[in-house]
């Protein structure tokens, strides 16, 4: 899988993800940033709480580190197959 593959399927799981449901597309800015995260960050509390400061700084919500927690190892083990097929 390559970069673009796997932004693509990071993409999918953040706007299936919709913590605030407001629809898929009310997400853009803040999937660009935790895609960014992702491909920086390796360790799945720390890109929790980076989602969550994401999200919350966007939108003056906060998110329980449990969903944020759940989500980035999703986002990781994406990157993880990404890296495990070079």
């Amino acid at each position: 899988m390559d970069i673009r593959e796997m932004n693509l399927k990071l993409v999918m799981i953040l706007q299936e993800w919709d913590p605030f449901n407001i629809g898929e597309e009310g997400y853009d800015g803040e999937i660009e940033v935790v895609i960014k995260s992702v491909h920086d960050l390796h360790h799945p509390s720390d890109l929790a709480k980076k989602i969550q400061a994401i999200y919350e700084e966007s939108f003056d919500q906060w998110i329980p580190i449990q969903e944020c927690t759940k989500v980035s190892y999703k986002l990781l083990a994406v990157k993880m197959d990404a890296t495990s097929q070079t």
